[in-house]
């Protein structure tokens, strides 16, 4: 047994009694457990995704192994086969990969050089480097994307700040300037209006992308399934509500959406999984304009928070079907279970003990369902989620705010 996992059989030691993770903890038989379920499937990080990947996994009969940035992590709670290191490190990865039918990701960080070496020796990674690079870098995406015919903002690559003032002139101000790499929940973001305001964007030294800032009238997701054969299946494009650049709420199906609005968003992100060949769930999230278009916002190639209403409001989940497609399995029907689903995020706020919101929660509304993380406490950061779902849009919203506040601390009584 290679060093450097937790065991699968017998008692799972605690991480905090745990000597180096890396050097002293042994690892499972991946030949044996795939003999009596599923192959093993690697999964890169460990948050609240793969943690939320581990439930499908289950059902499925199939063993996961996780890399963890620390023993602590929410997915490395719950997945038995655990790997301490960093997915930076083209070695760990290599000894992540050893055995397992694919690797698939629970972020994009990875380096692209990295991704590129593991397939040279024969790893399937999915989705693979060449598709992954277009969620991880916004630059490449933004170009790709335009080449395809597909809409999105107008936009300009910067390479320092001296060219601000002509890239107004062109994309009118203000500007959305946006790191090409590593941004996430608001963070690598800038709207400025004069040059002197861009600075802070170009501080790394990296490319900057900027855009104009599009007049819309709210944020949809499209969110597709492909597999490595190219069957696709397409959820109900969503709502998604911001609040400070992060994702506060989403509503399946989303409200007063054209049919033809939504086929075209449906048929948009089907169309940019296979000409990236995407393997697993894309998530498109786009711009519904004041005109009734749509603009291309972003991408990600992994589960995403846009559809974590699908665990509890549809026939079959976002990880499950991620699941089924690294795997070439067929896919499972994407259709909602009622008229209405409504996830709404749980932030960190002024309650420390999120198992203690449960008696209210649970006996105010015994439909409701929750979903935490394991993760620390703090303002702002995503600790859980909780699902409506019903016939009445109004009244299922106002269930799932009022369960997200009462964890969160913001609902009264609470504090």
């Amino acid at each position: 047994m290679r060093a450097g996992y937790r065991p699968a059989g017998g008692r799972l030691r605690r991480y905090a009694d745990a000597v180096s993770a890396v050097d002293a903890v042994d690892a499972v038989d991946a030949s044996a457990v795939s003999a009596v379920s599923g192959p093993v499937v690697a999964v890169v990080g460990a948050g609240q995704l793969a943690r939320m990947m581990a439930q499908a996994a289950i059902g499925l009969g199939i063993p996961l192994r996780v890399l963890a940035e620390e023993r602590g992590a929410s997915a490395a709670q719950v997945v038995p086969e655990v790997l301490v290191g960093d997915h930076r490190d083209l070695r760990t990865l290599r000894r992540l990969v050893t055995g397992c039918a694919v690797v698939t990701f629970d972020h994009e960080h990875v380096p692209t050089e990295h991704l590129e070496a593991l397939e040279a020796q024969g790893c399937v990674c999915r989705p693979g480097a060449a598709a992954l690079v277009h969620a991880q870098n916004k630059a490449v995406m933004r170009e790709r994307l335009a080449r395809l015919g597909v809409p999105v903002p107008r936009f300009r690559l910067l390479h320092h700040a001296g060219e601000i003032n002509d890239c107004m002139s062109e994309l009118g101000r203000p500007l959305v300037l946006k790191a090409t790499a590593g941004g996430y929940d608001g963070k690598g973001v800038w709207t400025v209006a004069a040059a002197a305001q861009a600075r802070v964007a170009f501080a790394t030294g990296s490319t900057v992308l900027a855009e104009e800032r599009v007049d819309f009238a709210r944020e949809l997701a499209a969110l597709v399934a492909r597999s490595a054969s190219g069957q696709m299946a397409a959820y109900p494009v969503v709502e998604s509500v911001q609040q400070q650049g992060i994702c506060a709420e989403v509503v399946a199906p989303a409200p007063d959406l054209d049919p033809e609005l939504a086929v075209e968003a449906q048929r948009l992100a089907m169309r940019i999984a296979a000409a990236l060949d995407v393997t697993g769930v894309l998530a498109v999230e786009l711009f519904e304009t004041a005109d009734g278009t749509l603009l291309v916002n972003e991408l990600a190639m992994r589960p995403h928070n846009t559809g974590h209403w699908s665990i509890d409001g549809a026939v079959t989940s976002q990880f499950e079907n991620h699941l089924r497609a690294v795997l070439d399995l067929p896919l499972g029907d994407p259709s909602a279970r009622a008229p209405w689903a409504v996830m709404a995020n749980i932030l960190g706020g002024r309650v420390g003990r999120l198992y203690d919101g449960y008696p209210h929660v649970l006996a105010r509304d015994p439909a409701i369902r929750v979903h935490l993380y394991g993760k620390e406490v703090r303002p702002g950061r995503k600790v859980g989620h909780v699902t409506a779902y019903g016939s009445d849009l109004a009244d299922v919203r106002a269930r799932a705010r009022h369960a997200a506040g009462w964890f969160a601390g913001t609902e009264e009584g609470q504090g």
